[in-house]
């Protein structure tokens, strides 16, 4: 982080070597409105109320700031329990959005709200929601919240985000009765957690049905969910003006002096982190987007003609329209119906709207959002002919061919990483991908064995293997028929690698594994 002085204005580029950090985040956080089927910019809008908020208390500019980022990303952990809401609902995005709307203290409500809406969601009866609430609510409960905690508290330590903010969203699932995640009550909770649940209420129901009903739904869920108090001294004043203006720019007029500002390493840092986030929708997808970025990277540079950096970039990010997509098609190890197939092709479409809300990102947008178009005009979103191509999103076609093909996938193995790069040839021959990016994607990955290398927080090689085991989704007794070892002894190896990595949830491990590069995926 490099700490810059405050300018005047929404600019999000310093003399094109430093970037303001609040600009990258309010437009990358549009994928987690995806993640939780959110209306268009609701947490940009959640953010300017929840900042609102903090100064009509009188909170410092300094809380005002942890609020503003908290409130930002407060669901930057929605994807940590994405592959096992799916298997248990069968949609997480639906999932996810009919959690927040529905109020839990109230178990009307969850015949009211969840269960028809969760049942329209998924293509299922209300009936059958209510009896997997029954079967699987015990086991939902002890883990999906503490993933979800969890995991948002370790990504904004990754986005060089100040501790205080990391604490205030570990206790995003909290409850002012101290019925949430974590066991917190009352004053315990960060304040800045409970300004945002006021104010996260507030926009969930304004922009979901009407102020009114905002209003109401704050009243009644303060002593449950809400702070009392806080809930009291909200008033209508704060939700005005959320239909005009650009919420964005807004949103950047509205950050704290000093304004935040980062550096280009750290642009890159911040963008493989929202890729690590958008693979957690499956454990096949875990250390992608970054294998993809690096590879692409290299490619680029190779080549010549294609710019490194943007390729690079877009490598870590094209794939964080995949949140808007239910993990249930992402895990499904048969063919796709019409409909899922129409999902998964549109999203290059939802990573090229999410990236093209940063202005500095309008080039990685485009080129994130081709990364399946072919040269034949065969691929999509778009079906955009070769001519419409740049070296760029030519290359980034090719690294990402190439890493799906080394990589497991639920209806397939990894392909050899030989065989890989000889079917990435005869894509180029049928006029596919563009032979000149197939053959720097070729060189870069060089097929070469590594040498051996440290391993973070001290682990084994055995403790590395169980990591990859425990992040792809195997239970303890799993693991255990793999390694061939006792369950006991397998649930010994996981818990001894939490505490080295310092997490107790699969997600956790997950985002760890990637973050380190120690998935081990051939090629």
């Amino acid at each position: 982080m490099r700490p810059e002085p405050s300018t005047s204005g929404p600019a999000l580029c310093h003399c094109g070597e430093v970037f303001r950090l609040l600009g990258l985040l309010g437009g990358l956080s549009t994928m987690t409105d995806l993640g939780t089927s959110a209306g268009t910019d609701e947490s940009l809008h959640r953010c300017l109320v929840a900042t609102r908020f903090a100064r009509a208390l009188g909170c410092s500019e300094t809380e005002v700031a942890t609020v503003l980022y908290t409130s930002l990303l407060q669901h930057l952990g929605c994807t940590a329990y994405a592959h096992e809401s799916a298997a248990t609902w069968g949609d997480d995005v639906t999932a996810n959005r009919y959690a927040f709307l529905t109020d839990w203290s109230d178990p009307r409500d969850l015949l009211r709200t969840f269960a028809p809406g969760m049942a329209a969601g998924a293509g299922t009866s209300r009936t059958r929601v209510l009896a997997t609430m029954v079967r699987h609510g015990r086991r939902i409960d002890a883990e999906g919240p503490p993933a979800t905690c969890e995991v948002a508290r370790d990504a904004a330590g990754r986005l060089g985000l100040p501790g205080e903010v990391g604490e205030a969203l570990h206790a995003i699932l909290t409850r002012w009765n101290g019925k949430g995640f974590p066991r917190l009550a009352g004053d315990a909770i960060p304040r800045a957690t409970r300004i945002m649940h006021v104010a996260s209420t507030a926009v969930l129901f304004s922009l979901h049905a009407h102020p009114d009903t905002a209003l109401r739904q704050v009243a009644a869920r303060a002593r449950t969910e809400l702070d009392p108090e806080l809930a009291a001294a909200f008033g209508p004043d704060l939700l005005a003006g959320l239909a005009h203006g650009d919420p964005y720019l807004q949103l950047l007029d509205a950050e704290p002096d000093p304004a935040r500002w980062v550096g280009e390493e750290d642009v890159e840092r911040v963008a493989r982190t929202f890729g690590d986030l958008a693979d957690l929708k499956s454990p096949w997808l875990h250390g992608h987007s970054a294998a993809v970025g690096d590879l692409a990277g290299k490619a680029a540079a190779a080549l010549g003609s294609a710019d490194q950096r943007t390729t690079r970039l877009a490598g870590y990010l094209h794939d964080v329209g995949r949140v808007a997509v239910s993990s249930a098609v992402w895990d499904k190890p048969d063919a796709l119906t019409a409909s899922e197939r129409e999902a998964l092709e549109l999203h290059p479409y939802w990573t090229e709207k999410v990236l093209s809300r940063v202005p500095e990102l309008a080039t990685v947008a485009r080129v994130a959002g081709q990364h399946h178009e072919r040269c034949d005009g065969s691929g999509y979103h778009r079906g955009l002919p070769g001519s419409g191509l740049v070296p760029e999103s030519r290359v980034l076609a090719a690294a990402d061919r190439y890493r799906c093909l080394v990589e497991d996938r639920p209806h397939r193995p990894a392909t050899d990483p030989d065989r890989a790069a000889a079917q990435l040839a005869a894509d180029a021959r049928a006029g596919l991908l563009d032979a000149d990016a197939v053959a720097a994607v070729r060189e870069a990955a060089g097929h070469e064995t590594g040498s051996r290398r440290p391993r973070p927080a001290g682990l084994t090689e055995r403790q590395v293997e169980v990591l990859r085991l425990v992040a792809s989704g195997l239970s303890n007794r799993e693991i255990g028929d793999r390694l061939v070892i006792s369950r006991r002894t397998a649930e010994h190896h996981v818990q001894d690698v939490y505490s080295r990595i310092g997490t107790s949830t699969r997600a956790g491990a997950a985002l760890f594994a990637m973050e380190h590069g120690l998935l081990g995926r051939s090629g």
